[in-house]
Order: C-alpha cells, then sequence, then structure tokens
C-alpha cells in the first residue's frame, strides 16, 4: 500500500499545514502522525503500543510496518530507538510486542466501526447496501473476511455503478475479520458487508483499517484466515489505566 492512499485505494483528503506529523525511529520516515503508531512505557517500564495516542509521558513513533519492525527487533536496531525516544535506556521490550500492537490496531479499528454504526453512518445488509451503493451514498464499502466471493462481486458492481466506476477495478475492501467479529463489534448479527455513507466518517474508518492491514501484512482483496480474523486481546496502554 502506498503511502499516500488509505485502505480502500483511495487518496485522502489534502493535508493542512498544521496537520501533526511525527518521525518514524526506525526509518526516519516523517509521516502524518495517524498513519503511524505510537508506543509508550507503562508504569512497570515496559513497551506497549498506545494507537490512540493518549498515554502521558514521552513516545516513539513507528511506521505500520510488521517486516521492518520485526527485523529491526531482532537486530537490535529498535532497542537505540526507543531509547533515544524515550531519552532512558531503563525499559523492557515484550518479546510478544508486535503482536500486541496488531492485536491494538484490530481493537481499535474495530472500536471505529462500532462508534460509527451507534453514529448512523454504517449501513449493514446486502440488498440496503446494493440499493445505497447504486444511488451513489457508499463512500467506503468493507467485506468480511469470510464473504462469499459472489456476494463480494455483485455488491463491488454496484459500487462502481454508482460512482460511475465501471469499468475499472475499484472494489470494496476485504478485512482481516470475519463476520461474527464484525457482528460482535456493530452490535448486530451476522455482519458480512459494511458500508460507510458519511464520508467523514469513511475517512475515520479507512484510516483505523489501513494501519491494521498494513501492519498486519493484509492486502485487501482476499479472506483471511489466521491471527488476523480473531478477537485481540486488548494489550494496549488504554487498557491499563493510562489513557
Amino acid at each position: 500500500m502506498a503511502n499516500n492512499e488509505t485502505a480502500d485505494g483511495l487518496k485522502p483528503k489534502q493535508r493542512r499545514a498544521h496537520d501533526p506529523e511525527r518521525k518514524c525511529i526506525l526509518s526516519g520516515a516523517v509521516r502524518p502522525r495517524e498513519t503511524l503508531i505510537r508506543l509508550a512505557l507503562s508504569p512497570d517500564g515496559a513497551v506497549l503500543p498506545d494507537v490512540r495516542a493518549k498515554a502521558p509521558g514521552r513516545g516513539a513513533w513507528i511506521s505500520p510496518d510488521a517486516g521492518a519492525f520485526r527485523d529491526t527487533l531482532l537486530n537490535g536496531k529498535l532497542r537505540g530507538g526507543l531509547a533515544r525516544a524515550f531519552k532512558t535506556g531503563d525499559f523492557t521490550i515484550p518479546g510478544d510486542l508486535a503482536d500486541r500492537i496488531a492485536d491494538a490496531l484490530a481493537r481499535n479499528a474495530l472500536d471505529r466501526l462500532g462508534l460509527e454504526a451507534r453514529g448512523g453512518a454504517l449501513i449493514t445488509g446486502s440488498e440496503k447496501l446494493r440499493d445505497a451503493a447504486r444511488a451513489g451514498k457508499v463512500h467506503l464499502l468493507l467485506h468480511a473476511a469470510d464473504a462469499a466471493e459472489d456476494g463480494r462481486r455483485k455488491l463491488d458492481q454496484a459500487w462502481r455503478v454508482g460512482t460511475d466506476a465501471e469499468g475499472t477495478d475499484k472494489r470494496g475492501l476485504v478485512i482481516p475479520a470475519n463476520r461474527t467479529i464484525l457482528g460482535r463489534a456493530l452490535g448486530r448479527e451476522n455482519v458480512v458487508h459494511i458500508a460507510v455513507v458519511d464520508e467523514r466518517a469513511a475517512m475515520r474508518v479507512s484510516g483505523a483499517i489501513s494501519r491494521w492491514m498494513e501492519f498486519s501484512g493484509s492486502n485487501g482483496t482476499t479472506g483471511s484466515g489466521g491471527r488476523d480474523s480473531r478477537e485481540p486481546n486488548g494489550n494496549e496502554l488504554e487498557d491499563k489505566g493510562l489513557e
């Protein structure tokens, strides 16, 4: 996924001059803060993910590149970068930090979907979704990891019709969560397809999902099983009372 694209492959809104940026401690790249992942120290000195960037104290920012992260973890460069960011070497790096980051990003994305659902920005149900897509009301289309290919194809086509994109490869995003997990996140049953019908909500959802999928290595084009389709375990700083 290119750095200037969101998870749905569309260009994000134009950045304003005052939009905050941060520097990745691993690559040195400067990117908008919301596209990076913040790490912070817990009270006992453990490095943990702070994906909502709410924990107090110094933070360290990394790009959502799991491969690069694991490489620097193995060769010791991560510790050096963290020490410079935290201004101390007195911390511990959990052996499962990469998994904790992936879990935190997943939970953040699912929480975002739940918030937007409660705000009325989402549509579920194939028929309602198809009608909204054909009417040009859908800003972001999502499919569960276990959605049937035929169902995805029909809704993708409806979306292309509604956005005057017929003849292109525009399609909804297959996210690394199955229908059961999506149903729990939205408080509904059997959520297979999701349409975001509010433009600003679509950008918020797309941003959260972008970091999750980029770090998990999902390409958004096929259903996935495995680790990333499971519920996150919640190992992040917000769960430790540091929000």
